[in-house]
C-alpha cells in the first residue's frame, strides 16, 4: 500500500508522472465536484459488509441440485427468512415461504389453483418478501441494487425497499402500492420478480472448482444456466478438460466421453444437448458384437428409470463395448507417438495372449473377463477396422459442429482458467504436482520443465492452443494430443495419480490391478507447512489464506474430514453425482464466505424439484464454521477494496491537479 501511496503522491511532481492517467481521468469525471462525488461514493462502498462468495466443485452433470444451490443460496436464504420471522412463523410457513422463493412460477401457479383466497395471500406474502429483500440487500449500494431489478418493476421495488411504513401517512402509501398490485392483476409476476432478485441478492460471486461434466444429465442445463449468471469463474477440471479435448477434435477424448455416458446409461447431454448422433455407433455395435452379451460391459441403469428395461441394456451395453475397444486403441496410438509421456506400461493392448484370454499387468498375467474382441488383430492390436474408422470420423464431424458444444466451450475459456487467486484464497480443481519431499515437481511440457505456478500458467495456455485458427498447426496439433494427458496422464495437475486403471476395471476381476496411487500432493497436502509452500508460490498474502480444491470425493460417511493442513486447505467435493453417494454418505459441498468468514455446508441428496415446490422440502444440509473473523469483513478487506483504493488514490490525486491547474486548465 505504502508504494502506491508513493506513485499517487499529491505533489506537482506526482501530477506529471501520473499525467497521462489523470488526463483519462479527466475525460471521465471533467470537474472538481464531479472526481469529488466519486470519490466520495467509492469510500462509502469500501465500508459495505463484504459480498458473499459460493464456491462448489464436482457438480458431474447434476443440474437439478445445482440450480437448487443457486436458488436457496446453499441455505443462506433460509437462514435470512428464519432470523426475520422465527417468532412470527411456523416451520411450515416459513418453508413454504422459501419454496416460493426458489420456484416463484411454479409454486404461484399451485397457489392460484388450490388457495381458497389467493389476494389475501398476494397481500400478506408482498409484506414478508419485501422484508427478505430489505435483509439480502441490505451490504450493497442502491445502484447494485437497482441494476438486479427488472425494468418494468424497478421504480415500485425500489418504493417498497427503501420506504418503512411506519407512521399513519407511510402506511397508507406503502399499503396503497400493495393493494394497487394486488387489484390490477400484477401479483403474481411482481413477486416472481421479487424473488428473482432475492436470489440474485443472496451470492454475490460464484467460484466453480472444476468438473461440470459426465455423469449426471444436465451438464448443457448446468452451462446454460451459466450462460446467463452475472457473475462466475471456473476452475477447470479434468472432466471438463476431457470434453474440451474433444469439442477440438481429440478422438480419444471423444470416445473417452462416449464411454462414459454409456457406462452410466446417460446420452441426454450428448444427444438432446448437443446434437450428437449416436445411431452410426449403436448400427456398428449390433453389427459387431450381435451375438456377443457383452456382459461385463452392463450399463448402469439406476432401477425403475426409463432406460432400465432388456432391450436398452443390451443395446447400451453393446455400444459400450464398441466405443470402449476403439478407446483402448486410439489411446495405445496416442501414446506410441508421444513417448516422451512415458505412458507405455498403459498400452495393454498389446499384453493380450493371443487368444484374448489373459493379459499381463506389471509383470504379473491374469484371466480376462472377456474376450471376444472381433476388431482386434494381435499383431496389430492398435489398428482401427475400416468400420471403426469411419465411425470415429462421423463421431468427430458431430462434436466439431455442434454450435451449442462450441459455444459452451467458449464459455469456459472467457470465464475459466487452470487456476484463480482472490480474496486471499488459491482455487484449483485438483493439485500442484509434488515431490515426496513435498518439494514442487518438475514436468515437462512441450520440451520445457515447468513446476508450481508456471506449470499451471503454461498449461492454461496450452490448451487454449488448441483452438486456435492463428497457431502454428504443428503446436495446435499438439496442443490437442494433449488433451488427454490432461485427462488421464500421471503428472497432470488436473489428475496426479499413477494411473487410470479403466482397462483392468472392465477385465480383471483381481481388484488389486483397479488401484489408482494417488500422487504426493494427496498425501502431503493435510501438513500446514505444504500448503503454506504452495500458498507462497502463488503468492498468496493474507493474514488468513487457503487452498480451496475439489476433484477427490471426501468419504465424509466414514469419517473423513474435508478440512485439513490445519485449516489451510479446504475439499469441497462431497460427491454431487448420484454416482458417489454411497462412496461418500453424502451429496456435496458448498462453501460460503461472507462477511462474517467461512461456512462450509454438507448436503444430503436432493429429491426433486416437484417435492421442493409442493412440500416445501429443501436440501438438507449441515453447516460447519470453519473460520470466523473477530469483526465484520468489509469491501475494504477484499481485492476489490483494493482496486477501489487505488481509483480513490488516483482521484485524490486529479482532484490536487484540479486546484493547483495542472489538468484541465483551471
Amino acid at each position: 500500500m505504502e508504494s502506491r501511496r508513493k506513485a499517487t503522491e499529491l505533489s506537482v511532481a506526482g501530477v506529471e508522472a501520473n499525467r497521462r492517467v489523470l488526463e483519462l481521468l479527466h475525460q471521465k469525471f471533467g470537474s472538481a465536484s464531479a472526481a469529488g462525488t466519486e470519490i466520495i461514493n467509492l469510500e462509502a462502498i469500501l465500508n459495505l459488509p463484504k459480498g458473499t462468495e459460493h464456491f462448489v466443485a464436482d457438480l458431474h452433470g447434476e443440474v437439478d441440485a445445482f440450480r437448487h444451490i443457486l436458488k436457496n443460496a446453499s441455505g443462506n436464504i433460509k437462514r435470512k427468512v428464519q432470523e426475520i420471522f422465527a417468532s412470527t412463523l411456523s416451520t411450515e410457513d416459513i418453508n413454504q415461504l422459501c419454496a416460493l422463493i426458489y420456484y416463484p412460477e411454479q409454486k404461484l401457479q399451485i397457489i392460484a389453483e388450490e388457495h381458497p383466497d389467493p389476494d389475501n395471500f398476494y397481500n400478506i406474502t408482498l409484506h414478508r418478501l419485501v422484508s427478505v429483500l430489505q435483509s439480502v440487500s441490505s451490504k450493497y449500494t442502491r445502484s447494485k441494487v437497482r441494476k438486479a431489478l427488472p425494468k418494468e418493476y424497478s421504480y415500485i421495488i425500489e418504493e417498497l425497499l427503501h420506504e418503512t411504513p411506519s407512521g399513519e401517512s407511510k402506511q397508507a402509501y406503502y399499503s396503497g402500492i400493495v393493494e394497487t398490485i394486488i387489484s390490477i392483476g400484477q401479483a403474481a409476476d411482481f413477486i416472481t420478480a421479487i424473488c428473482n432478485v432475492i436470489q440474485k441478492l443472496s451470492i454475490d460471486r460464484l467460484h466453480i472448482l472444476g468438473d461440470i461434466y459426465d455423469r449426471g444429465p444436465g451438464a448443457h442445463l448446468i452451462m446454460d444456466t451459466l450462460s446467463s449468471y452475472r457473475d462466475f469463474d471456473i476452475q477447470w477440471g479434468n472432466h471438463d478438460a476431457l470434453w474440451m479435448g474433444a469439442a477440438a477434435g481429440n478422438d480419444a477424448c471423444i470416445a473417452n466421453v462416449l464411454r462414459i455416458a454409456l457406462r452410466y446409461a446417460d446420452t441426454v447431454t450428448l444427444e438432446e444437448g448437443y446434437g450428437v448422433n449416436l445411431l452410426p455407433l449403436a448400427t456398428f455395435a449390433m453389427d459387431t458384437y450381435a451375438d456377443d452379451p457383452c456382459e461385463v460391459f452392463r450399463p448402469k441403469i439406476t432401477p425403475g428409470s426409463p432406460g432400465d428395461n432388456v432391450k436398452s441394456r443390451t443395446l447400451l451395453a453393446k455400444m459400450h463395448k464398441a466405443i470402449a475397444v476403439i478407446q483402448f486403441k486410439l489411446e495405445g496410438a496416442l501414446i506410441d507417438s508421444h513417448p516422451e509421456w512415458k505412458m507405455e506400461n498403459r498400452r495393454l493392448l498389446s499384453a493380450l495372449s493371443p487368444d484374448f484370454r489373459r493379459v499381463t499387468v506389471n509383470g504379473k498375467e491374469y484371466d480376462m473377463l472377456d474376450n471376444q474382441f472381433p476388431t482386434i488383430d494381435p499383431a496389430s492390436p492398435y489398428t482401427l477396422t475400416e468400420g471403426e474408422q469411419d465411425l470415429i470420423a462421423k463421431l468427430r464431424r458431430s462434436f466439431l459442429i455442434s454450435d451449442r458444444l462450441q459455444n459452451h466451450i467458449g464459455i469456459l475459456f472467457d470465464h475459466g482458467c487452470l487456476y484463480k487467486v482472490t480474496n486471499s484464497n488459491l482455487m484449483y480443481h485438483a493439485s500442484v504436482p509434488l515431490n515426496a519431499d513435498g518439494s514442487l515437481k518438475e514436468v515437462s511440457l512441450m520440451g520445457t520443465l515447468l513446476k508450481g505456478k508456471s506449470l499451471l500458467k503454461g498449461l492454461g495456455r496450452l490448451m487454449r492452443l488448441a483452438f486456435d485458427p492463428e497457431a502454428d498447426p504443428v503446436h495446435r496439433n499438439y496442443a490437442r494430443d494433449y488433451y488427454w494427458y490432461i485427462w488421464c496422464g500421471p503428472n497432470s495437475p488436473l489428475f496426479d495419480k499413477s494411473a487410470m486403471t479403466t482397462f483392468e476395471r472392465y477385465f480383471i476381476a483381481d481388484k488389486s490391478t483397479h488401484t489408482e496411487e494417488k500422487g504426493n500432493y494427496y498425501r502431503l497436502r493435510d501438513d500446514e507447512k505444504v500448503c503454506d509452500m504452495i500458498l507462497d508460490e502463488f503468492g498468496v498474502g493474507g493474514e488468513h489464506r487457503h487452498i480451496i480444491n475439489g476433484h477427490v470425493p471426501v468419504k465424509a460417511g466414514k469419517g473423513e474430514s474435508p478440512i485439513k493442513g490445519n485449516g489451510k486447505l479446504m475439499v469441497i467435493d462431497g460427491g454431487f453425482s448420484k454416482a458417489y453417494h454411497n462412496t461418500t454418505g453424502i451429496a456435496g459441498y458448498t462453501l460460503v464466505y461472507h462477511s462474517r468468514g467461512f461456512v462450509l455446508v454438507q448436503h444430503q441428496p436432493f429429491e426433486s424439484v416437484d417435492d421442493a415446490i409442493r412440500r416445501g422440502t429443501d436440501i438438507v444440509s449441515t453447516t460447519q464454521l470453519v473460520e470466523m473473523s473477530d469483526h465484520r469483513m468489509r469491501v475494504r478487506d477484499t481485492d476489490k477494496g483494493i482496486e477501489l483504493q487505488e481509483q480513490i488514490d488516483e482521484l485524490r490525486q486529479l482532484l490536487y491537479a484540479y486546484r493547483i491547474g495542472a489538468i484541465g486548465g483551471q
